[in-house]
């Protein structure tokens, strides 16, 4: 069953059963006790493999994707992803290790980021994945560990490029950027490269994020390709592989809907046979993390007081912005909106009203849901926020006020 929550996009992936929301095929209800606690987050498994292979169903079989850590690092979360995805793309030497203990091969495992520390570059060589470099530091110490070694670290130059994604909820290039390499100074550090004890894989552009307008990602591919192919003339050795990022969005706010695929695909056909002449040998990679897992995953909190304040209703809850800072709207939002919220074990509700819901802490920046048409609930009731399976608990400040951590449940 479609879960309508007016104005926001109907959600087709968990159901409803009795007026009580089900994911995974388990009554949230049921999904509390299984937890032993409230606050937790629960992740549906089916929903990744079902977006897995809607996705592999229209893009060309050419085009890998890869699922970039981040997005979602829990271990279970990362073994399941591991079966589905042709890589993984960390962010950290923890997100290595994780990805490396899941049974991802090292061949498949890339590290972007910026401020890598020396021992994260040691260990990312010595674990032999390829490194995205972003600054002419990183090539140095690098080279340094391979003629220490006497193993070439492999490496691939980040660049950011001299376009960004138009609409992005996130811009990560274009303009001055903490990520990657100017595009102008990516010849001189080609050249470096190939002078040093470092075994050149490729190129990694990444535009943006978070983006809902599929002309504005098929206009970024086609520049991403074009930047490649350009650059390539300066490189060290054949590109082995090319990650043209992502940036493809999931609706969360009121009025969002979600991202067309199908020109996506479209274009991306149209890229394969021209890489393919272009940059022979190239592998062509889409890195996705929110896209694949975001929409899988759900907030739970428990009602813990119901109060009325000048005629405004509160449901203050034993869950807040320390477990989930971007439904609060402090994660790059500019001007706060509603993630889709509703009362999980009264979807509908014999009775409805205009509440917000707050959490436990001392802060009027703990606010989950404001004002937002939901049923009447009361003490004990749960409060799920949906589209909670991306930048969820490890993007959020856990030990703010030192309440109880959350826990996780992939389903």
């Amino acid at each position: 069953m479609t879960i309508a929550i007016p104005p926001h996009a109907p959600h087709p992936w968990f159901g409803i059963e009795g007026d009580c929301l089900n994911i995974g095929g388990r009554s949230v209800v049921d999904l509390a006790t299984q937890a032993g606690q409230t606050p937790f987050y629960v992740y549906d498994r089916s929903v990744m493999t079902r977006k897995l292979r809607e996705l592999r169903a229209v893009l060309p079989r050419e085009v890998h994707v890869h699922y970039a850590m981040k997005a979602n690092p829990m271990p279970a979360v990362v073994r399941h992803m591991l079966d589905l995805v042709d890589g993984l793309d960390v962010a950290s030497a923890g997100e290595m290790q994780v990805a490396l203990d899941a049974g991802a091969a090292p061949a498949l495992v890339s590290f972007a980021g910026p401020g890598k520390t020396d021992v994260e570059l040691a260990r990312a060589a010595a674990a032999g994945i390829t490194i995205n470099i972003e600054s002419e530091r990183e090539i140095r110490v690098l080279a340094e560990i391979g003629a220490r070694t006497g193993k070439r670290p492999r490496v691939a130059v980040r660049v950011n490029p001299d376009f960004e994604l138009k609409t992005s909820g996130m811009k990560m290039g274009g303009g001055p950027k903490q990520f990657g390499i100017d595009t102008e100074r990516v010849p001189e550090v080609l050249a470096a490269i190939g002078a040093l004890p470092l075994d050149f894989q490729g190129f990694h552009i990444f535009s943006g994020s978070q983006n809902l307008r599929a002309e504005a990602i098929v206009e970024a591919q086609q520049k991403s390709v074009a930047l490649a192919e350009r650059l390539a003339r300066h490189a060290p050795g054949p590109v082995r592989t090319l990650n043209i990022g992502g940036g493809f969005g999931i609706p969360y706010f009121p009025e969002e809907r979600p991202l067309d695929i199908a020109p996506i695909a479209a274009n991306l056909r149209e890229l394969v046979p021209r890489v393919a002449q272009t940059l022979p040998g190239a592998q062509l990679v889409l890195e996705l993390g929110r896209y694949l897992v975001g929409e899988s995953g759900a907030y739970v909190c428990r009602v813990i007081d119901r109060k009325v304040s000048r005629g405004q209703v509160f449901l203050v809850c034993d869950g807040g912005l320390h477990h989930h800072l971007a439904a609060s709207g402090n994660f790059g939002q500019v001007i706060r909106k509603n993630y889709p919220v509703l009362i999980g074990n009264r979807v509908q509700g014999t009775a409805r009203e205009t509440a917000s819901v707050v959490g436990p802490l001392c802060t009027p920046l703990d606010l989950l849901a404001d004002r937002m048409n939901l049923a009447r609930a009361e003490e004990g009731d749960l409060v799920v926020v949906l589209q909670s399976g991306a930048y969820g608990l490890s993007s959020s400040p856990r030990a703010f006020l030192s309440h109880p951590p959350a826990v996780e449940l992939l389903v």
